[in-house]
């Protein structure tokens, strides 16, 4: 069971992965991808159940965040997938 779950988040890191990365392909900013990714954030947080621990764990980080705590999170949340790139 751990497995499958460990599986599911490297899942959603690389299709996190592949959306950014079609972001800047089609010449989209830093910002403008940080933003699209907040206003994901607040769709999937209200509205999808979290498939693993992890998930969830950034489910209620973003739900318990103001609006600067998620920008930050979304932004923090980039910069990992982009670092599976090194």
């Amino acid at each position: 069971m751990h497995n499958d779950n460990f599986d599911n988040w490297n899942k959603w890191k690389s299709t996190l992965h592949k959306a950014v990365n079609l972001g800047e392909t089609v010449g989209l900013s830093e910002n403008t991808i940080e933003v699209i990714g907040t206003k994901i954030g607040n769709v999937l947080s209200s509205n999808v159940d979290p498939e693993n621990r992890e998930q969830r764990v950034l489910q209620e980080l973003w739900r318990v965040g103001d609006d600067k705590d998620r920008k930050t999170l979304s932004k923090m949340i980039v910069k990992m997938v982009q670092s599976d790139d090194k």
